[in-house]
Order: structure tokens, then sequence, then C-alpha cells
């Protein structure tokens, strides 16, 4: 199947955009918009392994489904994950044969057959460059090539890339900063403004963190955090967002999401913290627990607002004994 346009025209031009100081989102979309100018597809997307490389996070996305929340796969988990384990091609002639294809819920577009590229430096898997049409068979041997040299002129914004999620993650959990919060929250407002979806927030404290440090060291309660945001990433959905605010505190950020729903996530993440010992040495666990204010937002409050109920919420629930979730109360206005 040809290409639209002149392959070299456009590897040529996306080469020359690499080597300028233009923001990296925009090197990042401009990957993706070459993507669907030489190959056959309606979505596309790079996605980049995380801090800890065992998840897989958006970088850009172009074509259809741009309205929807982006997914987040974890190393090996689906087509994309596949490519990120074992550094190499998947090519797909059909989506629904493949027992690697996961197919997400939320998706409003078609997918039957996909091409993933695994973006790569030094023998390194940095991240997945995908591409998917929604008719079977659409890519040959000849757009795999194809999509091996647009993996190659993108590595110089991929290592930016990078380099800046750097300052966006946590060094010590893994799990995104209080920093990314406030860009992403923005970014969901803005989205749950202009599709109507529902947008709901646990804010999240493990109990009596401080004694934990008394009791035990220092280094303990670093232990506790990383697993608990390992236990939790296990437990949460793949287009949900962990994020360590600070301290002890945590925050998931729930795009799409009723509070309903909101509430039944809370309820595992709490009952798998509770369930699930830290093992610090000497046959010693640490029972964790932790306290969660579930809220929705109302679509009229600002994120200071709904920060601010579900603080109370939480606040609530540790005052009522821990371990336990309460939903925050309608904003007075």
């Amino acid at each position: 199947m040809a290409s639209h346009q002149d392959p070299l025209q456009v590897l040529l031009e996306l080469t020359r955009q690499m080597t300028t100081d233009r923001p990296v989102q925009e090197t990042l979309d401009e990957v993706v918009r070459a993507a669907l100018r030489l190959l056959p597809g309606t979505h596309a997307s790079v996605r980049l392994l995380d801090e800890t490389c065992s998840g897989l996070v958006a970088g850009a996305r172009g074509g259809q489904g741009l309205e929807e929340a982006p997914v987040t796969f974890e190393k090996g988990q689906g087509v994309i994950g596949w490519v990120a384990r074992h550094g190499k091609v998947a090519r797909i002639a059909d989506c629904s044969q493949d027992p690697r294809f996961l197919p997400s819920p939320s998706q409003s577009f078609v997918i039957r057959s996909m091409l993933a590229v695994p973006l790569m430096e030094d023998g390194e898997v940095m991240g997945v460059l995908a591409i998917s049409a929604p008719e079977p068979g659409a890519y040959d041997a000849e757009h795999e090539l194809l999509a091996r040299l647009l993996a190659n002129c993108s590595l110089p914004a991929l290592e930016r890339a990078r380099s800046q999620r750097l300052a966006l993650t946590d060094p010590l959990t893994g799990v995104y900063n209080h920093r990314y919060l406030m860009l992403r929250l923005a970014e969901e407002f803005e989205r749950a403004r202009r599709t109507g979806a529902p947008l709901s927030l646990l804010l999240i404290d493990l109990d009596r963190f401080k004694q934990i440090n008394l009791t035990y060291q220092r280094s303990v309660g670093d232990l506790a955090l990383a697993h608990f945001a390992e236990r939790t990433r296990q437990v949460v959905r793949r287009y949900d967002v962990l994020v360590r605010r600070g301290g002890e505190e945590f925050v998931l950020l729930m795009p799409g999401t009723t509070i309903a729903d909101a509430i039944d996530v809370g309820t595992r993440i709490r009952e798998v913290t509770s369930s699930l010992p830290l093992t610090v040495g000497d046959g010693v666990n640490v029972r964790l627990t932790v306290s969660i204010g579930a809220v929705e937002w109302d679509r009229i409050e600002t994120p200071e607002q709904l920060d601010r109920r579900a603080t109370i919420a939480m606040n609530g629930a540790q005052v009522n004994g821990g371990n336990r979730l309460e939903v925050g109360a309608p904003c007075e206005g």
C-alpha cells in the first residue's frame, strides 16, 4: 500500500523539526502527525516508559480518539506493552485474532490492524510508536520499514521528553509529582468541559505515617510509600493517574469516572493496602492503612475548591478512625 506523501520529504522535514528548540510536546506531536502522513491509519501515538520502566504513558496522540482520556499500559500489557518488553516490532493484520491485543472499554474508534515499533537508544527501549487502522491487513513490510525510519528520526525528541519527565516524577515512588498534577488537572478539566464526561478524584493519606517513622526509621517510611504506590498501580485502571502530592499524601485523578465508580476503586485501594503488609526484615510486618476522600467535579468549582472538598472528606475519614473512605459533601458555592 503506497503512502500518500513522499516518505523522504516527510522524514527530512521531521528531522529538521527535531533539531530546533521547539517545545518537546510540539515535536512529539509532529512525530505523530508524520506517522499519520506516512502510513495508513486513523490513530497514532507515542508512548514513553515512565521512570520505573514498568509503565507506558502517552507522550503524544493523533487522529481519532483525542477526546478520550489517554490509556496507560504496563510493560508486557497489550500489544504496546509487548513491544516495550521485547524490543521487537508488532505488525498485526487482525487484532481481533491476536491474543496480545487489549481493547479499552472506553475506546470510540475501531482497531483491526496495528503497527507498533520500539523506540530505542543504545539498545534500550524508551517507548513505542504505534499506529492503527479500522480495516484488517493495512500494513505490509514497506510500512514497517517506514515506521522504523520514523522511530529513528524521533530519538532527539524522545530523549528530551524523558529528561523533562524526570522533573515531573517523584523519584522515591516512581509516580507523578505535584507539578504534574496541576498540569494534568487543568487538561482534564478542559476535556471534561468539552466532552461532558465525568471527572473524579481520590485524595489518599497513609494513616499514622509519622508513627511508622518513629517506631522504625525513616528508611522504613520510604519503603512504605514505595510499597503503597506499587500496590496501588496494580489495582487502578490504565487511564487513572496516580500522583504523590507530598509527604504521605497521594492523589488519584480519574478521568471519565463517576463518584460511584471512584468509590469502587477507592475501596479496592483501601482493601489491598490493609491486606498486604510491608515486610521490613526479621519477620516484622508493618500493616498499612489509608484514609481516602472521594469527590466528583461538579463542573462549576475550581481545582482549589475540588481539592478542598477532597481534603475535608479525607480528614473526616481520619477523624473517624482511619482505614476508611468518605465522600466529599457538595460544594456550597
